[in-house]
């Protein structure tokens, strides 16, 4: 259909071929745009409509806020016809539509917004807005009515895919859902009023709800979004959606309701009440596991602790936690996110005491981490991984014991884990003993004095100064020959060296003597000994020939050493008497001063005022001395920085 011209008349005459035709006359009046498009789209030309308004836009004659009146006047035709996707279309297109208009399609009157959806009739052409269901129910009447009306030979303006393939309440109702949620998503990107937003959001989650997309109302909730929970809190109560009401909680910051839900849900999955997801998806060779529902509650829930400074409530879930999964447990402990840590000795007493590696992570984290000075937790740290280590040793005996052959084979790999438990967290214990400077050592060596941990008591007698006791237990008890060595040289004195040969030659308690410890020990440190010493200590079962190099080399080296001794308090002798010389030589030097003699500074004529030589021969005027100093001459050299060596009598021999 055409626009028609701007003449208020138009005369169109017709004649007729034969004279005795009446003369026929046809009048048209100028109808107006807006007439030509309400009349177009009465009979659904939408498209001819919209291209109506765009051609009078281009033209000039019609604003872009009429363009999208339309857009949004077809777009509400079309939706009560059922054709949801092409309506979203237009009203996407529509820039003065409002997200309020739809409200009413979702939510029914009244609610929170009724007084937001702008009461705009547009120009009647459809029905006023009702819910969703009632839009599809009275669009399958109408086109019942139309088979009906089709049947009995009359034409309607019914689609005509509709009156062949009638669709189903289900696939419209989706359709509709489906079309209405991308239109809210697209909406929440605009620049909106506070309560329209809210709006927004709560009617999305009303629709994911709907059609059961858990994954999306999760992202919604969990994201930054302007859901009212109270709209929707028993909702999804009712629907069973917990894990969307603990996200939108969260995002509200209602943690304690979120960590509630939380906890009821690992209940749930641990107990059997509810399937666990791992369950239903097993893992098909994808290379991914799934997590389990117990496992992850404790995740979700461990990311609100993680961030909250709120102690009660912490060590309030910290149990429930533990129970699931240690490694998020710690987490939770440890975490820097928070702005107020928490109460370390509140922490320890709340940490159930079978829970010994939470125990022991978390104090070496305030420890390590956390720089803590404090001997209480220094000292239990330190008597925690003690009481590890004896237990592991002990399990580690019983499963040495003599046992029949099945229970033997059944046994080795548990064998096999206390070995490797044992080793690191002995080493583990080990290197505390030997960096910490801040727990008690006396009660750590009375947990452990009945034990066969030799070396964790020397390192703990080594921090008590029993010099004795720690030479004994790397030479006799661990028999490590280097590192009773290395002890001795720690201490700097030569008698302890001679105290770890008289261990090593009369070890007592029935040993054997330690000869091959005893020649590498004269073999190493014999010259910083005293030989008559060594004479008097070897004892008469000990093998000659096992020490006579060795004593042999020590006493050359001794003699060497006197020797050397004796040059070198000779030679020190010797520069000192010449020190004293190129002194005295210096002092007793001769200076002629005549009438001519000048200052090298000044360059004034001495004559009879009083004067200086430095080391370097320069003369000047005892004023210029005064100035300059006398460290530096004229000359500029400082002789404090460069020293003027003169050669003596015990240089030139």
């Amino acid at each position: 259909m055409r626009r028609l011209g701007l003449g208020s008349l138009l005369f169109l005459q017709h004649l007729p071929r034969t004279l005795s035709s009446l003369l026929q006359a046809i009048c048209f009046r100028k109808v107006s745009a807006e007439e030509q498009i309400k009349d177009l789209l009465r009979r659904k030309n939408f498209k001819e409509a919209i291209s109506l308004v765009e051609e009078l836009e281009c033209e000039g004659e019609m604003t872009k806020e009429m363009l999208s009146f339309v857009h949004a006047q077809v777009g509400f035709l079309l939706l009560f016809d059922l054709h949801f996707e092409e309506a979203v279309n237009h009203f996407l297109q529509s820039v003065t539509m409002e997200p309020s208009e739809i409200f009413p399609f979702i939510m029914r009157d009244p609610n929170r917004w009724s007084l937001l959806v702008p009461r705009k009739r547009y120009w009647g052409l459809h029905p006023p807005p009702v819910p969703l269901e009632n839009v599809v129910d009275d669009g399958l009447m109408a086109i019942q009515r139309a088979v009906f009306l089709r049947k009995a030979g009359v034409e309607t303006a019914t689609d005509e895919d509709f009156l062949l393939n009638p669709p189903s309440r289900a696939e419209l109702l989706e359709s509709a859902i489906q079309n209405m949620i991308r239109y809210l998503r697209v909406c929440r990107n605009k620049d909106l009023a506070l309560q329209v937003r809210e709006g927004v959001d709560t009617l999305l989650m009303y629709l994911f709800r709907a059609l059961n997309r858990v994954d999306d109302m999760e992202q919604l909730a969990s994201s930054d979004n302007s859901c009212v929970v109270e709209e929707l809190e028993s909702l999804l109560d009712d629907s069973g959606h917990l894990r969307t009401l603990a996200f939108l909680y969260a995002s509200k910051g209602l943690s304690s309701k979120a960590l509630a839900i939380w906890r009821i849900l690992a209940r749930n999955y641990s107990s059997g009440l509810w399937k666990d997801p791992s369950m239903e998806q097993p893992n098909q060779d994808t290379g991914t596991s799934v997590i389990s529902g117990t496992k992850t509650a404790a995740i979700e829930a461990s990311k609100l602790l993680e961030e909250l400074s709120d102690q009660d409530m912490v060590l309030q879930h910290l149990g429930w936690i533990v129970d699931v999964d240690e490694e998020v447990a710690v987490r939770v402990l440890t975490s820097e996110k928070r702005a107020d840590q928490l109460s370390p000795e509140e922490v320890i007493s709340a940490i159930d005491p079978k829970k010994v590696e939470i125990l022991q992570r978390y104090l070496r984290w305030l420890i390590e981490d956390q720089d803590t000075d404090d001997m209480q937790f220094h000292t239990l740290y330190a008597l925690s991984l003690a009481k590890s280590v004896i237990e592991a040793i002990e399990m580690e005996s019983s499963y040495q014991t003599p046992l029949a052959g099945k229970f033997e084979e059944a046994n080795t790999s548990n064998v096999e884990n206390v070995i490797n438990f044992q080793s690191p967290i002995r080493e583990r214990l080990q290197v505390f003993l030997q960096s910490s400077d801040f727990y008690d050592a006396e009660e750590v060596l009375d947990l452990i004095e009945g034990s066969e941990l030799w070396l964790e008591k020397a390192i703990l007698y080594r921090k008590l100064g029993q010099e004795t006791l720690v030479l004994q237990i790397l030479a006799l008890k661990l028999e490590d020959s280097e590192a009773a060595e290395q002890y001795c040289a720690e201490i700097g004195r030569p008698d302890a060296y001679m105290q770890l040969l008289d261990m090593y030659l009369d070890p007592q308690d029935g040993k054997e003597p330690m000869f091959k410890a005893a020649v590498r020990l004269l073999h190493n440190h014999g010259e910083s000994l005293d030989p008559l010493q060594v004479l008097e200590t070897l004892s008469a079962d000990m093998p000659l020939q096992l020490a006579s190099d060795t004593i042999l080399r020590m006493l050359k080296a001794r003699l060497h050493h006197r020797r050397q001794g004796q040059i070198v308090r000779n030679l020190s002798r010797a520069i000192s008497i010449d020190t004293k010389l190129a002194r005295l030589e210096e002092r007793s030097r001769n200076v002629q001063i005549n009438d001519e003699s000048l200052c090298d500074s000044c360059h004034t004529r001495l004559g009879t005022k009083l004067f200086a030589m430095y080391p370097d021969d320069s003369i000047v005027c005892y004023k210029c001395f005064r100035r300059q100093g006398e460290s530096i001459s004229v000359t500029g050299r400082n002789f404090k920085r460069e020293i003027i060596i003169k050669p003596g009598w015990l240089v030139n021999r």
